[in-house]
Protein backbone atom coordinates (compact mmCIF):
# COMPACT_ATOMS: atom_id res chain seq x y z
CA UNK A 1 0.00 0.00 0.00
CA UNK A 2 2.89 2.43 0.95
CA UNK A 3 4.62 1.86 -2.53
CA UNK A 4 1.13 2.28 -3.90
CA UNK A 5 0.60 5.80 -2.57
CA UNK A 6 4.33 7.09 -3.43
CA UNK A 7 3.98 5.30 -7.08
CA UNK A 8 0.65 7.30 -7.72
CA UNK A 9 1.88 10.85 -7.32
CA UNK A 10 5.06 9.86 -8.72
CA UNK A 11 3.46 8.83 -11.84
CA UNK A 12 0.89 11.40 -12.00
CA UNK A 13 4.06 14.30 -11.76
CA UNK A 14 5.27 12.22 -14.86
CA UNK A 15 2.64 12.23 -16.82
CA UNK A 16 2.16 16.03 -16.36
CA UNK A 17 5.58 16.71 -17.43
CA UNK A 18 5.41 14.91 -20.63
CA UNK A 19 1.56 16.66 -21.41
CA UNK A 20 3.22 19.69 -20.69
CA UNK A 21 6.06 19.62 -23.27
CA UNK A 22 5.82 21.48 -26.96
CA UNK A 23 7.74 21.61 -29.36
CA UNK A 24 9.86 24.51 -30.82
CA UNK A 25 7.60 24.93 -33.53
CA UNK A 26 4.18 25.04 -31.32
CA UNK A 27 5.98 27.13 -28.87
CA UNK A 28 6.80 29.78 -31.83
CA UNK A 29 2.88 29.65 -33.04
CA UNK A 30 1.77 30.43 -29.40
CA UNK A 31 3.88 33.37 -29.21
CA UNK A 32 2.85 34.69 -32.94
CA UNK A 33 -0.35 33.93 -31.61
CA UNK A 34 -0.51 35.68 -28.56
CA UNK A 35 1.10 38.80 -29.96
CA UNK A 36 -1.24 38.63 -32.67
CA UNK A 37 -4.28 38.66 -30.58
CA UNK A 38 -2.73 41.73 -29.45
CA UNK A 39 -2.59 43.28 -32.62
CA UNK A 40 -6.24 42.27 -33.40
CA UNK A 41 -7.21 43.69 -30.72
CA UNK A 42 -5.39 47.22 -31.65
CA UNK A 43 -6.25 47.10 -34.84
CA UNK A 44 -9.25 44.89 -36.28
CA UNK A 45 -11.09 43.90 -33.05
CA UNK A 46 -13.28 47.16 -33.40
CA UNK A 47 -14.77 46.27 -37.13
CA UNK A 48 -14.21 42.35 -37.26
CA UNK A 49 -15.29 42.22 -33.32
CA UNK A 50 -14.33 40.51 -30.35
CA UNK A 51 -15.23 36.87 -31.42
CA UNK A 52 -14.40 37.36 -35.65
CA UNK A 53 -18.23 37.79 -35.55
CA UNK A 54 -17.79 41.41 -38.08
CA UNK A 55 -20.05 44.39 -37.89
CA UNK A 56 -23.39 43.96 -39.74
CA UNK A 57 -23.29 44.50 -43.53
CA UNK A 58 -19.75 47.04 -42.78
CA UNK A 59 -17.14 44.75 -41.85
CA UNK A 60 -17.22 40.68 -42.77
CA UNK A 61 -16.38 37.97 -40.17
CA UNK A 62 -13.62 36.04 -39.83
CA UNK A 63 -15.43 33.11 -39.09
CA UNK A 64 -15.57 31.70 -43.19
CA UNK A 65 -13.04 28.90 -42.58
CA UNK A 66 -13.02 28.03 -46.21
CA UNK A 67 -12.52 31.69 -47.43
CA UNK A 68 -9.59 31.89 -44.66
CA UNK A 69 -8.15 29.00 -45.93
CA UNK A 70 -8.26 29.76 -49.79
CA UNK A 71 -6.79 33.24 -49.56
CA UNK A 72 -4.38 32.52 -46.83
CA UNK A 73 -1.72 33.96 -48.38
CA UNK A 74 -3.84 37.48 -49.35
CA UNK A 75 -4.58 38.07 -46.03
CA UNK A 76 -1.45 39.66 -45.71
CA UNK A 77 -2.28 42.12 -48.55
CA UNK A 78 -5.50 42.77 -47.57
CA UNK A 79 -3.83 43.57 -43.90
CA UNK A 80 -1.09 46.00 -45.41
CA UNK A 81 -2.94 47.54 -48.00
CA UNK A 82 -6.27 47.92 -47.03
CA UNK A 83 -9.25 46.25 -49.68
CA UNK A 84 -11.38 48.38 -51.52
CA UNK A 85 -13.36 45.63 -53.92
CA UNK A 86 -16.18 43.73 -53.05
CA UNK A 87 -15.49 40.31 -51.06
CA UNK A 88 -18.46 37.62 -50.25
CA UNK A 89 -18.42 35.73 -47.66
CA UNK A 90 -20.98 33.24 -45.76
CA UNK A 91 -22.81 34.32 -49.24
CA UNK A 92 -23.32 37.73 -48.05
CA UNK A 93 -20.88 40.27 -50.29
CA UNK A 94 -19.81 43.24 -48.44
CA UNK A 95 -18.46 46.30 -50.34
CA UNK A 96 -16.88 48.50 -47.37
CA UNK A 97 -13.29 49.80 -47.92
CA UNK A 98 -10.93 48.26 -45.18
CA UNK A 99 -8.20 50.74 -44.09
CA UNK A 100 -4.66 49.72 -45.16
CA UNK A 101 -2.16 49.13 -42.06
CA UNK A 102 1.30 50.06 -43.86
CA UNK A 103 2.99 51.31 -40.54
CA UNK A 104 2.42 47.43 -39.36
CA UNK A 105 6.08 45.08 -39.81
CA UNK A 106 5.87 41.85 -41.56
CA UNK A 107 6.08 39.85 -38.43
CA UNK A 108 3.52 41.98 -36.51
CA UNK A 109 1.03 40.92 -39.99
CA UNK A 110 2.29 37.12 -39.67
CA UNK A 111 1.13 37.14 -36.13
CA UNK A 112 -2.04 38.69 -37.04
CA UNK A 113 -2.97 35.98 -39.60
CA UNK A 114 -1.64 33.25 -37.21
CA UNK A 115 -3.85 34.82 -34.29
CA UNK A 116 -7.46 35.16 -37.07
CA UNK A 117 -6.55 31.96 -39.18
CA UNK A 118 -6.41 29.84 -35.81
CA UNK A 119 -9.32 31.30 -34.34
CA UNK A 120 -12.95 31.68 -34.23
CA UNK A 121 -13.33 28.16 -35.82
CA UNK A 122 -9.89 28.22 -37.97
CA UNK A 123 -7.05 26.05 -37.64
CA UNK A 124 -4.29 26.67 -39.83
CA UNK A 125 -1.09 26.85 -38.30
CA UNK A 126 1.72 28.49 -38.08
CA UNK A 127 2.30 31.18 -40.81
CA UNK A 128 5.64 32.89 -40.40
CA UNK A 129 7.09 36.72 -41.19
CA UNK A 130 8.83 35.01 -44.08
CA UNK A 131 5.83 33.77 -45.60
CA UNK A 132 4.49 37.17 -45.36
CA UNK A 133 7.33 38.32 -46.80
CA UNK A 134 6.72 36.36 -49.79
CA UNK A 135 3.15 36.71 -49.88
CA UNK A 136 3.24 40.59 -49.88
CA UNK A 137 5.36 40.56 -53.21
CA UNK A 138 2.90 39.04 -55.22
CA UNK A 139 -0.18 41.16 -53.93
CA UNK A 140 -1.72 43.36 -56.56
Amino acid sequence: MRKLLIAIPVLFTFMMMIYSCQSADQVKQDMYYTNGRDYYIKYCQNCHGAKGEGLGSLAPPLTDTVFLKENRNKLVCFIKNGMSEPITIHGKKYQEKMPDFQTLANIDIARIVVYITNSFGNKQGMYTAEQAAEDLKKCK
